[in-house]
């Protein structure tokens, strides 16, 4: 089905080792019917010799849910709660994927709170706010 709607994929994957990943948010310290979906994808990827990564949100994460749509979504703290919830979900996702292996293709957790940490709101203001108005998202509750 991937092949047929993204040309090329077929030939890419033929290629070499490939990484896919997918997105966690770490709001609880299970996985839900509601990841079955990706985590089966990355099963099968896994199975045709690349790469899976799972990816724990830990700094979307301890942000929680800026739209207020969601009442589940809940702040996370730094330290040992985050770190509870990847080890829980590894744990789970472990009977899907396999990360103990020496092979190459074996799996991956990391967390987007290792590289994300050391941003501050001022070099994001200073780097990257400074290309983008708040009129571009006019309608929206960015600004």
């Amino acid at each position: 089905m991937l092949h047929t709607s993204m040309p090329g994929v077929e030939e890419h994957l033929k290629e070499g080792m490939r990484s896919a990943y997918v997105g966690i948010d770490p709001t609880a310290d299970s996985l839900h019917i509601g990841h079955l979906v990706s985590v089966m994808m990355l099963k099968h990827f896994q199975a045709a010799g690349h790469r899976p990564i799972a990816l724990i949100g830990g700094a979307t994460g301890m942000i929680g849910d800026p739209s207020g749509k969601s009442k589940r979504a809940k702040f996370i703290g730094r330290g040992n709660s985050l770190d509870t919830i990847k080890k829980a979900l590894k744990k789970q996702l472990s009977r899907f994927l396999d990360f103990d292996s020496d092979a190459k293709n074996s799996a991956k957790v990391v967390n987007n709170y290792d590289w994300m940490k050391e941003f501050s709101f001022l070099d994001f203001i200073r780097d990257i706010g400074k290309t983008h108005h708040c009129k571009l998202y006019d309608g929206k509750r960015f600004c």
